[in-house]
């Protein structure tokens, strides 16, 4: 009943951006940790960003700190990530998660619920 929908992804050069978007449904959303992972084929999945219920706080991984920005629209139960300055490393499936209120998204085991990802492709 929880749905987690995914857009915004493509195909774009290096240095360009996007704006991914994630639809939630099924859930209070002002009662979850919404985040980002993504995975490349042949790599683990991997954390990309989290943001708190009122977007009071934001965590970022190394790798995207400075390029990557999170936000939410609580009173549109959305999430996003703006992805800007893109290397081809950043090419992957990205996946909109959902964790309850108080856990700390950081691992794969954090999250309880998962979108069906979009895919981003960066071209040299």
């Amino acid at each position: 009943q929880v749905q987690l929908i995914e857009s915004g992804g493509g195909l774009v050069q290096a240095g360009g951006s996007l704006r991914l978007s994630c639809a939630a449904s099924g859930l209070t959303f002002t009662n979850y940790v919404m985040g980002w992972f993504r995975q490349a084929p042949g790599k683990e999945r991997e954390f990309v960003a989290r943001i708190s219920p009122t977007a009071w706080t934001t965590g970022y991984a190394d790798s995207v700190k400075g390029r990557f920005t999170i936000s939410r629209e609580n009173a549109k139960n959305t999430v996003y990530l703006q992805v800007n300055s893109l290397k081809p490393e950043d090419t992957a499936v990205y996946y909109c998660v959902a964790a309850r209120a108080g856990v700390l998204i950081s691992s794969t085991s954090t999250v309880d619920y998962w979108g069906q990802g979009t895919q981003v492709t960066v071209s040299s």
